[in-house]
């Protein structure tokens, strides 16, 4: 699975200020701006913006992020490389000099609810996981792995995704028979690979119904159970777990409740490895047009957030950052994407093409500007008394 915090760009205070101002007052303010970020409207370079609606200027002061984002896929500006552009924005830090009431809101509505409770953590297996497998199918790789491909000795995708895997069973200490826990199982790739490749049993949840449906096709006749089932109603004791990509979505409010619950479930020897997108500072929100569009209610830890809600419950043994490979890894995906249009397209409209683009196109900008890492964690139960030996 795979979430992002996508930064927000050219946000205002208030949008009250921009009311009685002129579309070339509006335009020449953006342009002001965009000059940190080596940014020009209509100019000739791959990153630059070029503007098909003038109202664009207005919509994004006035909404930030989310009126960037909607007015790309309602086609009011394009960009021949979307993922630069981005990733120039960020690095200029736009997002640090502006913000806007959506942002604002944003901030309001995740102190005062629990977005991620048990509730609400099927939205996002509604929202996002279950648009589609054809979708999946076509993008992902054989596998249908939907995260961080490990790129130090791949080639293409497949060897990537291949490698994660089998680093991801090494720095579990896998053995034969042992039980493992898949937290966030996707379409029971991890699940297949280490019942094939290390003899394990394995329990895989998710709450996709779209995924389970898919797991179990693709899991038969492997010692695999896959349940659609959120985490905080798991029992039973395992010798390993594992969790890729899940943990995006479990919201700052729920951490301490995770990592306690994941001690309940290992057992005293065991291993757990947690495999997420890490953010540079905390977060207690995500942006406003990822949290419409793309990954509702979820959110990008910090390493201070994950390293205090594991304290008392669990040893850390090994942390290791791996996160200019998900820049690799989301544009393998996006040329998937492209390449497979013309088989989607009657499933999906042009609208959702230029919002999966610029989904994904974005996200790879983050990662290329270090505003997103990529962390595996393996922690232990007490600590393994013989010390830990961390393969890379």
């Amino acid at each position: 699975m795979l979430s992002f915090s996508l930064v927000p760009v050219m946000q205002q205070p208030s949008c009250v200020q921009e009311v009685g101002m002129t579309e070339t007052s509006l335009r020449k303010r953006t342009e002001a701006m965009l000059r940190h970020a080596d940014v020009v409207i209509n100019g000739g370079r791959p990153w630059d913006i070029q503007v098909k609606n003038n109202r664009l200027y207005r919509r994004v002061f006035a909404q930030g992020s989310l009126g960037f984002g909607e007015s790309y896929m309602d086609g009011w500006w394009d960009t021949e490389s979307l993922d630069q552009l981005i990733t120039r924005l960020i690095k200029a830090r736009l997002d640090e000099r502006f913000k806007s009431f959506v942002v604002l809101m944003s901030a309001l509505k995740a102190k005062l609810l629990n977005c991620q409770s048990v509730r609400r953590a099927y939205q996002v297996g509604e929202k996002h996981y279950n648009i589609g497998n054809d979708l999946y199918q076509r993008m992902l790789d054989s596998r249908m792995i939907y995260s961080c491909g490990y790129w130090k000795n791949a080639q293409n995708l497949d060897e990537a995704q291949y490698d994660k895997l089998d680093l991801t069973c090494r720095k579990l200490h896998l053995q034969a028979g042992q039980k493992v826990l898949d937290i966030g199982c996707g379409w029971g790739g991890t699940a297949r690979f280490m019942a094939e490749n290390y003899g394990v049993e394995v329990v895989g949840v998710t709450i996709s119904t779209s995924q389970a449906e898919l797991a179990r096709e693709r899991c038969r006749g492997l010692p695999i159970e896959i349940r659609v089932q959120d985490y905080r109603d798991l029992e039973g004791q395992f010798d390993r777990i594992v969790s890729i990509g899940m943990f995006e979505h479990v919201g700052y409010k729920n951490y301490r409740t995770y990592f306690q619950k994941v001690a309940d479930l290992l057992k005293e020897d065991g291993l757990f490895l947690l495999h997420t997108i890490g953010g540079n500072v905390p977060a207690d929100r995500t942006d406003p047009w990822i949290d419409k569009y793309i990954f509702p209610n979820g959110m990008i830890p910090s390493a201070q957030q994950i390293s205090t809600s594991f304290e008392g419950f669990l040893v850390l043994e090994d942390w290791h950052n791996f996160g200019l490979d998900y820049d690799k890894t989301l544009m393998a995906w996006y040329n998937n994407f492209e390449s497979a249009w013309p088989e989607l397209k009657d499933n999906y409209d042009e609208r959702f093409r230029r919002m999966w683009t610029y989904y994904l196109l974005s996200c790879a900008g983050s990662f290329r500007a270090r505003d997103n890492q990529l962390w595996q964690i393996v922690l232990s139960k007490q600590g393994l008394p013989e010390g830990y030996h961390f393969p890379r």
